[in-house]
């Protein structure tokens, strides 16, 4: 059954549809949870709250994207308000992290796999953390991440060329053998 006839029920009211767009998509979100959560048990209570909230507001989805991309952007933004729940803390800029970096040189060691690139990301100061997150492995673009974080696109493309900069210096520890 087409997705849409499946979210037309869901307005609906109805309970088996839910429960078809739940087990399809559920696997799928708890993934997305888990990249930014780092904690199951978490991530599964984000992705239950993302499903509640998905099916209250359900009469907001207007088709203008896929559900999926719809219901991803409901759990992201369950899990960064997750993380800011827990942290409450404000992180200040240190001067460090001013300088900037250009994309020309945007090599890794061989060595460097996905698992340490995830790693290294979430080693992030939060300020950059989520948009790289967003950017590099969620795919989102500049808008939509200011959008979600309530940001300028500006700000967005700054924070995202100054993340890339310190997880770029932090994958060159890997090409040394100083990797942690």
């Amino acid at each position: 059954m087409l997705h849409l006839e499946l979210v037309e029920r869901c307005k609906a009211n109805d309970r088996k549809a839910q429960l078809q767009l739940y087990k399809h998509y559920c696997e799928g979100m708890f993934c997305v949870a888990m990249r930014f959560l780092k904690n199951a048990a978490d991530a599964e209570d984000v992705l239950q709250e993302s499903f509640i909230k998905a099916f209250q507001k359900i009469g907001q989805f207007k088709g203008e994207v896929t559900f999926g991309a719809w219901l991803k952007r409901i759990v992201v933004n369950g899990s960064i308000d997750f993380l800011k729940s827990k942290h409450q803390k404000t992180i200040a800029l240190e001067e460090s992290y001013m300088q900037l970096t250009t994309d020309d040189d945007w090599e890794v060691a061989d060595e460097v796999t996905l698992p340490m690139v995830n790693e290294s990301v979430g080693k992030l100061p939060e300020t950059y953390k989520y948009v790289v997150q967003l950017f590099l492995l969620e795919g989102y673009d500049h808008s939509e991440i200011a959008d979600i974080l309530d940001i300028s696109e500006t700000a967005s493309r700054t924070r995202l060329l100054r993340g890339k900069g310190i997880l770029k210096e932090m994958l060159k520890a890997y090409r040394y053998g100083t990797g942690s």
